[in-house]
């Protein structure tokens, strides 16, 4: 009997949720996107709510590629921050569960998810994006809603333009109308003016009927003058005067064939399928091109290999060959007058000028051959990309989860929002470049997939072993640890004390750390600056100073027990010791070798580790200089 542990279905059941909620609010935020982007093509034609309501739907599905993976990413953020913000994620790492048995219930749900997400790119997502831009493109197209406004010239109606200087609102009675009739040309324009007027729409909503009272017309009749001088008009005084404007307010719906022919209505087998048919054509087309190129008449690119020509044609263009090789064109050209030498040039020039827009022509035409076919390729690309994207951003967003440990919509969103940011910059700048053709379709699609793969290798693999990863402390002590800033003690009194130094002991031990210390600095010649050569061959380590570091934090140790104030200000003054930054900066031999011959690397590694040689030699000179002040106050404190 399947079975699922009580562990996964507490991941399941804490994630799922947190993923439904995402999904849905990332894909409003998308959708919001998309309205704000196409609002001009929607307000103001007068479309049903049931129009609407069907192109948002079609949008919605079209957008969920984008509204997937950023879900995805929050819903792991906010579910692994709530286990570790709750302590949950610890008390389960303590039952010896690593985090990547914590994560299998929920990869194995992703990568159904992913699987269903290459299904929906695949069969779902070109009928819903025909669909879409279909209506989109059939609004565009439809006539805006009549209303004419007060005091300014409207020209939403085809082949006029109409000024209303009042209008009633309450009877719908136009004062003061003009009317520019552009309808039959600019040549045979007609003005019309009127006190006042009543429009209104035809039952068919495919014509306007404006009614016009008191008014004239003027009207040109260019087609029937009878010479260029003499221009006939027509003027027209009229009381009443009816006119039937062709007006198609109708929403009429384009043919879903025309979006389906297109890249973004084939699947991945008819995706396919045209790359393939096209690349045939373009290959055969450009195989013309350079077979017209070759023979396009300089005889100098005559009988190239590779070139297929009839016999009658290699006959005469080897016969026009040899005919020429016996001409000397320089002579025929100096021996003519100077109106033939322009002459030939001009020909030469003009020849040129039509070969050069031929081939430019040409250029033009394998250009929008090749773009249409890497839109095929980016589409078939991206039928992936969104598959593993899912899986990307989870591993991204799972160990972020575990290592931030903040749950809610707070920071999980703003690290989210960042992430995804990044994403979408690099998945737009590698779209753009597969489709100018700057870069090969295939790098430009896998670019940003490349990019955050090891990334979300690097925060998993951290976190599953409890690295320190977004600790600042951490990232401060190894900066001051490589430019050189020194770490300073701070010891303090302690409440209760349960051992007391051993004072007879101490100042004996001092004495015999001070010669050590004077002897080390006198033997290793701190002073001198180190022999580059010898610096990096030399493979050992300075075991002096890590016997005499850790003998002076044991004795430092045993003294910060003391209820003596004057001893611990004393204590506080003795330095850190960084007991290798004065040797080689690697372990390996090899590795230092190389950074040796590597100069100018070299070159900065060797004086930092002179300026540490320096500053350990002051900290014997310190050492020497507070155990002396340590032991007198030791001995004080003893007498008292």
């Amino acid at each position: 009997m399947f079975y699922i542990k009580r562990l996964y279905r507490f991941i399941l059941k804490s994630f799922l949720p947190l993923f439904l909620m995402t999904f849905f609010i990332c894909l409003f935020i998308v959708l919001m996107q998309f309205l704000w982007r196409y609002v001009d093509e929607m307000v103001g034609k007068g479309l049903e709510m049931s129009v609407l309501a069907e192109l948002f739907f079609y949008a919605a599905v079209t957008m969920v590629p984008m509204a997937l993976p950023l879900a995805i990413l929050l819903a792991s953020l906010m579910t692994f921050g709530n286990l570790g913000e709750r302590l949950e994620l610890l008390a389960i790492k303590a039952a010896g569960i690593s985090l990547l048995q914590i994560m299998r219930p929920l990869v194995i749900f992703l990568i159904f998810v992913a699987i269903g997400a290459f299904f929906f790119q695949n069969n779902v997502l070109p009928k819903s994006q025909v669909k879409m831009w279909t209506l989109l493109y059939s609004m565009r197209q439809k006539s805006p809603e009549l209303d004419i406004p007060e005091g300014v010239f409207y020209d939403q109606i085809s082949g006029y333009n109409l000024y209303v200087k009042k209008k009633d609102h309450k009877t719908g009675m136009l004062y003061d109308v003009m009317i520019y009739d552009m309808s039959a040309g600019f040549d045979n324009a007609m003005i019309i003016l009127a006190d006042s007027g009543k429009l209104k729409m035809t039952d068919d909503k495919e014509h306007l009927f404006l009614t016009l009272y008191s008014g004239e017309s003027f009207e040109n009749l260019r087609d029937q003058r009878t010479s260029t001088s003499n221009i006939p008009y027509r003027r027209e005084t009229f009381s009443l005067k009816e006119i039937m404007i062709a007006f198609d307010a109708n929403f009429n719906r384009m043919d879903d064939g025309i979006m389906q022919n297109q890249y973004i209505g084939k699947d991945l087998a008819a995706l396919q399928s045209s790359i393939d048919s096209m690349t045939y054509r373009v290959d055969s087309i450009g195989n013309n091109y350079a077979n017209s190129l070759k023979v396009s008449g300089y005889f100098a690119l005559y009988d190239r290999p590779g070139m297929h020509v009839s016999k009658e044609d290699s006959i005469r263009e080897q016969k026009a060959v040899a005919e020429a090789a016996e001409l000397n064109l320089d002579s025929l050209f100096d021996g003519g007058s100077l109106q033939r030498k322009q002459l030939y040039l001009d020909r030469a020039v003009a020849r040129a000028g039509r070969y050069k827009s031929d081939y430019e022509f040409r250029s033009y035409t394998m250009g929008d051959e090749n773009k249409v076919i890497r839109r095929h390729q980016i589409e078939m690309y991206k039928k992936f990309t969104l598959s593993f994207a899912c899986i990307i951003f989870f591993f991204i967003g799972a160990p972020l989860g575990a290592i931030i440990r903040k749950g809610g919509l707070g920071m999980p969103v703003v690290v989210s929002v960042l992430i995804f940011i990044i994403y979408y910059i690099i998945n737009n700048t590698g779209y753009k470049m597969a489709r100018d053709g700057q870069w090969v379709v295939w790098m430009g699609m896998w670019t940003s997939t490349a990019v955050l793969a090891p990334l979300g290798a690097f925060l998993t693999y951290k976190s599953n072993n409890d690295s320190v990863v977004l600790n600042a402390d951490a990232y401060i002590n190894w900066f001051k640890k490589v430019v050189g800033i020194r770490s300073v003690r701070h010891l303090f009194r302690k409440e209760v004390i349960i051992h007391d130094p051993d004072y007879t002991r101490i100042p004996e031990e001092l004495k015999a750390l001070s010669v050590d210390c004077r002897e080390y600095a006198d033997r290793k010649g701190l002073k001198r600056a180190p022999n580059y050569f010898k610096l990096w061959m030399t493979d050992s380590q300075d075991e002096a100073v890590e016997d005499i570091n850790e003998r002076l934090e044991s004795l430092i140790d045993e003294m910060s027990n003391t209820r003596s104030v004057t001893l611990l200000t004393a204590l506080n003054t003795y330095p850190v010791i960084p007991i290798h930054a004065h040797v080689r900066p690697f372990r390996n031999y090899w590795l230092n070798l190389l950074c040796g011959i590597v100069f100018p690397i070299g070159l900065f590694f060797y004086f930092r580790i002179w300026a540490f040689r320096i500053r350990l030699n002051k900290d014997m000179e310190r050492i020497i200089k507070t155990n002396e002040d340590v032991i007198g106050i030791i001995e004080r404190d003893q007498n008292k």
